[in-house]
């Protein structure tokens, strides 16, 4: 994505972020009253942080400090504020801020999608072929999601639409056998990456994540060092369930990066910082539609700059 198409997406997120009545809009002269930050203001933060998803432990690290600049005369006036705001969520954003890259030396770069089901995990697969299309790499995909047949017609569908191959067995074949299928295809033809589709599972079923294992040993039969990213996909509109979403995903299968969908269904995009706090994993890309145009690299501070400007 070039500067121009990363502007008109900042455009947008900042539109779908701002569409809703939530602390994101808030306006923050109302909570200084006084001369200072005092602590029903502090408290009113806090609770707007909590029912903006941003999580118990990134709400008290913002809530602490901007205790302590208040208690140091540093927040005086909205502007003060929302700077001191500001800077507490780029500490926090800033370490997870990091691109997906794809090095040269690597082909073909394997890319293993998990989430469960109506996460968007399908349609962001095709969003991101595209992309890497438009970056000039070739693009095959594997439609792992072997239980539901519209998973893998949906697949194929995004395949046609951007005139990318899709390797695919018929409804119940085992996974793995098609996803390993598509990596020996992908070598063979000299592909670039390989987006492989999964079931879209609840991260309580066990067996399933086991699955999701078995996956991971049968491609490093190609490439010890594969999937070479294993990206959740979390719908960000199911707030404090995407954090559990990501934490038991990555306890089970090692997540490498992080996609968060749906932003534009929801004016409270801090389910981000929830996830950044607790588990550091880099955000990948953020969705605020159903365009390809509507999947973005991640920025934080872009992010950040989005949720408070009209």
């Amino acid at each position: 994505m070039n500067t121009t198409e990363q502007g008109g997406f900042i455009t947008r997120l900042r539109a779908k972020l701002n569409k809703g009545d939530s602390w994101l809009t808030y306006d923050l002269a109302n909570l200084l009253p006084g001369q200072g930050l005092d602590d029903d203001a502090l408290e009113e933060i806090e609770t707007r942080l909590l029912t903006a998803d941003v999580g118990v432990e990134a709400t008290m690290m913002i809530v602490d400090h901007l205790r302590a600049e208040a208690n140091a005369g540093r927040i005086r006036n909205a502007e003060q504020l929302r700077k001191a705001i500001t800077d507490v969520m780029g500490g926090i954003l800033d370490p997870v801020s990091e691109p997906l890259d794809i090095p040269d030396f690597i082909r073909p770069y394997i890319i293993l999608m998990v989430g469960v089901n109506g996460a968007g995990k399908t349609t962001t697969i095709g969003k991101l072929a595209r992309r890497f299309q438009q970056e000039g790499k070739s693009v095959l995909l594997a439609a792992g999601d072997t239980f539901r047949a519209a998973a893998v017609d949906q697949l194929k569908t995004w395949g046609e639409r951007n005139n990318v191959p899709v390797i695919a067995q018929g409804q119940n074949a085992d996974s793995a056998s098609v996803i390993y299928d598509a990596v020996q295809a992908a070598k063979g033809r000299g592909i670039d990456v390989v987006i492989a589709d999964t079931a879209g599972r609840l991260h309580t079923q066990g067996h399933l994540m086991e699955e999701l294992r078995k996956i991971k040993r049968v491609v490093q039969k190609h490439d010890a060092y594969a999937p070479h990213e294993v990206m959740l996909v979390v719908d960000a509109t199911t707030g404090n369930n995407a954090l559990n979403q990501a934490i038991q995903f990555h306890e089970a299968v090692g997540l490498t990066g992080i996609t968060v969908t749906k932003l534009d269904g929801t004016a409270r995009g801090g389910i981000v910082f929830a996830i950044a706090k607790r588990l550091g994993l880099p955000i990948r890309f953020v969705g605020v539609g159903e365009s390809a145009d509507d999947l973005g690299q991640f920025d934080a501070r872009a992010f950040i700059a989005a949720m408070f400007e009209r």
